[in-house]
């Protein structure tokens, strides 16, 4: 039980602090269940994406105002419709494609990271560039094109392949499009929430199975403290991420970032090695 209950937590945490950073909650969640579960790595993944639910609660709470002025702002209104319709057409048919090739061939789930990383590093030197010059062209919501939505829900749904960063796509996509660094991060935990749900939504239809044999494992205690776990640290780091973006230093930490994906990139290319039946060097 005890064992069970520090499971629960370190998940939390690993999904709570992962998902806002550039490090692909769902790949850190897989990796952590594997490790301390035993999950096959498809049932990893299927978890991976079902935990998001905890981190859907804290972008709501965090962002409640602007949930709201969803559905009374019609620019708003559109930009989030656009960019979850749109990444919607991409994450879903990625999620199934993902899932059969993580139980049938490897999948280098660490490449992605550290592609990731280096466009973070090159995000840092751009902001670090226009800081030194002229601003950011792009300040709120109304500025942003019909192109740069599409552009921006395509990013978002390539982050349903393993490996991927949907924090670290969206808010890097966004920064190379000009828009300002709070704008490009208020903006992209705001499409997360219905992105989230959706994510939550498509494991357990398509996956369920999988999603079963994880829930039974950590059994629904377990998964209700992992859950809570994931949405108190979530409020914390939203918070403190979103404060330094607003200030002069976010150049370095989207530089740091940049290193912390490459990093975490380089770690799961070595540790994990995916199998038919998921194996772990």
């Amino acid at each position: 039980m005890a064992v069970n209950i520090l499971y629960s937590i370190i998940i939390g945490l690993v999904q709570g602090i992962s998902e806002w950073l550039p490090i692909s909650s769902k790949t850190q969640v897989l990796f952590t269940s594997y490790v301390l579960l035993h999950f096959p790595l498809a049932v990893a993944y299927a978890f991976g994406l079902f935990m998001e639910i905890g981190s859907t609660g804290s972008a709501t709470l965090y962002f409640r105002r602007e949930v709201v002025a969803v559905f009374r702002d019609r620019i708003l209104f559109k930009f989030v419709l656009i960019v979850t319709v749109v990444t919607a057409i991409i994450a879903v048919p990625l999620y199934v494609l993902a899932e059969k090739v993580l139980v049938s061939s490897p999948y280098p789930l660490g490449i992605p990271m550290v592609i990731l990383g280096i466009v973070l590093i090159a995000d840092s030197l751009l902001i670090w560039r226009s800081r030194q010059k002229t601003a950011f062209k792009i300040n709120n919501v109304r500025d942003v094109s019909l192109r740069n939505m599409i552009l921006i829900g395509i990013a978002q749904g390539l982050a349903a392949l393993p490996g991927v960063s949907r924090s670290g796509d969206t808010v890097s996509t966004m920064l190379l499009l000009g828009v300002k660094p709070e704008t490009a991060f208020r903006l992209s935990y705001l499409v997360y929430i219905p992105a989230s749900i959706g994510a939550f939504l498509v494991s357990l239809i398509f996956t369920r199975a999988e999603v079963k044999v994880a829930l039974g494992q950590l059994d629904i205690y377990g998964l209700a403290l992992a859950i809570a776990i994931a949405f108190l640290t979530g409020l914390v780091v939203i918070r403190y991420l979103l404060r330094f973006a607003k200030n002069n230093t976010i150049y370095i930490v989207t530089l740091t970032l940049g290193i912390i994906a490459i990093v975490f990139g380089i770690i799961i290319s070595f540790y994990v090695l995916p199998s038919g039946s998921g194996s772990l060097l």
